[in-house]
């Protein structure tokens, strides 16, 4: 830094990430939001145009549509959230649309301008009007770790084919006394997966205590309202393992709380390994989904079979009464 030299008998690289701005016709002429700046507005857009629809943008969009503003999403895709299975996406999408939120899907060659009080995204869209006017940009179309002026090369840390600080499964980097953590290391970009990371260090590094990054299982969730709630494999993952699998699925409709709160958007949906009965995976798409998910990966963690679960007696009237109902109707996965 500035010149100056600094050692120490152990580096840990955890350097956090950055919005991506990409490299759109006009944007550099143009004032725009990103994930960082918005949360630090102090004003209502009157329209705001949201490019790209993945979580955050989603949650965004939401949140400025219950605040008053108009809201439009452009998606390049054919859909929002493009990562989750397609009944998911179908059933969040449905949000924030009943709510008045609207999206230009399949959109390509954007492009921005910009004039007194106005902002133009302009794009080859599949349905649509070409060319949104709005009062505000925001881009939401993913973040990159902080690591182009690290001088990696000089200290000769490698990286993989996509740019992430290699690692082994226990965090340490090529160059001996070196780890990476957080968002520079490709295993996860989320504040829970970057504190697990710091906790497998520690285990190896004071305690003694083999901690691999493979023990633990991939978990996030949408924080919209309703919130949805993701472990491990979606089915699309599951179909192309080439795993013999049974699913089963719930809508919340079914689900006596969810009816009490007149909160009944959404489903939960379960992927089970069929020789082995483990649980591969879930998607819960509903009230308190957030939280809900957590009841199955502590199974999951727990190696118990399905079974064990949809045998349990849950409380009644709670929203997690009905996951061993879904568990008790698992059929093979088509």
């Amino acid at each position: 830094m500035n010149g100056e030299r600094l050692e120490a008998d152990r580096i840990y690289i955890d350097v956090g990430g950055r919005p991506i701005v990409p490299d759109w016709p006009g944007l550099g002429n143009v004032s725009y939001l990103t994930d960082s700046s918005m949360v630090g507005v102090d004003f209502l857009p009157d329209h705001l145009v949201i490019v790209g629809g993945i979580y955050i943008g989603v949650e965004f969009a939401q949140m400025y549509r219950r605040f008053g503003s108009r809201v439009t999403i452009v998606e390049q895709g054919p859909r929002l959230i493009g990562r989750e299975d397609e009944d998911v996406s179908v059933a969040v999408s449905d949000i924030p649309a009943r709510e008045g939120v609207e999206f230009r899907l399949n959109a390509r060659c954007i492009g921005v301008t910009g004039g007194d009080g106005y902002i133009a995204v302009s794009s080859d869209c599949a349905d649509g009007a070409r060319v949104v006017l709005g009062s505000h940009l925001l881009l939401a179309i993913g973040r990159r770790p902080n690591m182009a002026d690290l001088g990696l090369d000089a200290a000769g840390v490698g990286c993989d084919e996509r740019d992430f600080i290699q690692v082994d499964d226990q965090l340490p980097t090529n160059v001996p006394d070196v780890w990476a953590l957080g968002d520079v290391n490709g295993r996860g970009a989320f504040t829970h997966t970057s504190w697990n990371d710091y906790e497998i260090v520690a285990a190896n590094l004071l305690d003694n205590d083999p901690r691999r990054v493979t023990d633990r299982i991939p978990a996030y969730a949408l924080f919209i309202d309703p919130p949805l709630g993701r472990a491990a494999m979606s089915e699309r993952e599951v179909c192309a393992s080439g795993r013999t699998a049974l699913s089963a699925k719930l809508p919340m409709t079914r689900v006596g709380r969810a009816m009490e709160r007149g909160e009944t958007l959404g489903f939960r949906k379960v992927l089970v390994e069929a020789p082995t009965k483990a649980i591969l995976g879930g998607a819960l798409l509903g009230l308190n989904g957030d939280e809900i998910v957590h009841s199955m990966l502590d199974s999951m963690y727990a190696k118990a079979r399905y079974t064990a679960i949809s045998r349990a007696m849950h409380i009644h009237p709670t929203v997690v009464e009905l996951i061993p109902t879904l568990l008790q109707n698992v059929e093979p996965l088509q």
